[in-house]
């Protein structure tokens, strides 16, 4: 799935723009103990609770694709037999009316979820009649053939609100304000099956995660039976590590700056672009890009071989997980220096008399400690 099919999904969540019939879902303890499961139509809560209900759901399909969203793909054999992708077109054929099928859901979600604290596993199921978009991008409502049938899951950690001094306007009075259950956005989720080229792939899911740190390994091989991407900050770490050690220690201020700002650039023009596809280089392109800095040609080999060992031989990774697109980190021991990226060239490094210094160029007024200072010559 591109950015577009997955914001056309998320424009379903809207009170007057889904098919879903109801909301299926269960309360699960810091025990890890389902406590309540509930089966509510839509249709029954009011306004406003649909639009939180929508609210939340929506947020399953926000975030950076190839970061928090994650996309997956079946083999043929797991198609054709695989238990765990039966499971799943049972609950999205069944329209969530399968009992067994939906508690079984629920129940390997419980088992192998890695959140901390209580929460609430919500599950939907849609029908979308996929209008017709011309090669302008107009959307004709009555050329279309293709129905997307899919369902969506939400696991929310729930929060409970300490008890308060609350004032109620109403009575004009302050009351203790007991402690509550808050129902907080989606920490994971998933989409199946997937939107491809705005048609239905069962090939293929979308796995939603808020923490771009946690690979919740054990919840994509019980549900998915496949290795999860690698997160998005280990992957950054990861590059960071292959590209010091193919630096050789010998990496300047204006090699290591050049490269990222290559890179920032790259994502920049794509941006531009608005090509529905992220932006992803292999480990040959990476390799382009350090030679085109200034990085020996030994050293650019040494990375490409790296990246292969780290990511894999055909992975492509997309920039913006690796390095910070929008700023700029000088780290010496105890000194950490952050500025904006198109202010780079304010840093510089220098030896003096036998001194390493990180020199910061200055302009207009100075302050330490919000006291203006004079810097004399």
């Amino acid at each position: 799935m591109n950015e577009k099919e997955i914001g056309e999904i998320r424009r379903r969540f809207k009170d007057d723009r889904n098919a879903i019939g109801s909301i299926r879902g269960c309360y699960v303890n810091e025990l890890k103990h389902i406590v309540s499961q509930f089966n509510q139509p839509l249709s029954m809560l009011s306004e406003d609770e649909r639009d939180m209900f929508l609210g939340v759901l929506r947020k399953t399909l926000s975030g950076k694709l190839g970061k928090n969203l994650l996309p997956m793909e079946f083999e043929t054999q797991q198609v054709a037999y695989g238990e765990e992708h039966k499971l799943l077109m049972t609950v999205r054929d069944s329209a969530l009316k399968d009992d067994a099928a939906v508690e079984e859901l629920f129940r390997r979600i419980v088992e192998t979820v890695e959140l901390e604290g209580s929460y609430l596993i919500l599950l939907i199921q849609d029908s979308y009649d996929v209008p017709y978009r011309g090669k302008d991008g107009s959307r004709q409502d009555d050329g279309g053939n293709e129905v997307y049938r899919y369902i969506m899951c939400s696991i929310c950690p729930v929060k409970e609100t300490k008890p308060a001094l609350s004032y109620y306007m109403r009575e004009n009075e302050f009351h203790n304000r007991q402690m509550n259950h808050l129902v907080s956005p989606p920490a994971l989720g998933f989409l199946f099956p997937a939107f491809d080229e705005r048609s239905t792939n069962l090939y293929g899911a979308l796995f939603y995660t808020k923490d771009t740190k946690a690979s919740q390994e054990a919840m994509w091989s019980e549900l998915f039976r496949c290795q999860p991407p690698m997160p998005a900050q280990a992957q950054k770490e990861t590059f960071q590590t292959i590209f010091s050690e193919a630096l050789e220690g010998q990496g300047s201020y204006e090699v290591v700056e050049g490269v990222h700002q290559q890179l920032r650039e790259m994502m920049e023009v794509h941006k531009e672009s608005h090509e529905p596809e992220p932006l992803t280089l292999n480990h040959g392109e990476m390799a382009g890009v350090l030679r085109s800095c200034g990085v020996p040609a030994h050293c650019a080999e040494e990375f490409g071989r790296k990246f292969q060992e780290a990511f894999g031989e055909e992975t492509a990774i997309n920039p913006a997980n690796v390095i910070q697109p929008k700023q700029v980190e000088v780290a010496a021991a105890d000194v950490t220096v952050r500025l904006p990226a198109e202010q780079s060239d304010l840093v510089s490094t220098r030896v003096i008399d036998g001194v390493k210094y990180i020199l910061i160029r200055a302009q207009d007024g100075v302050q330490v400690n919000g006291v203006d200072i004079a810097i004399e010559e």
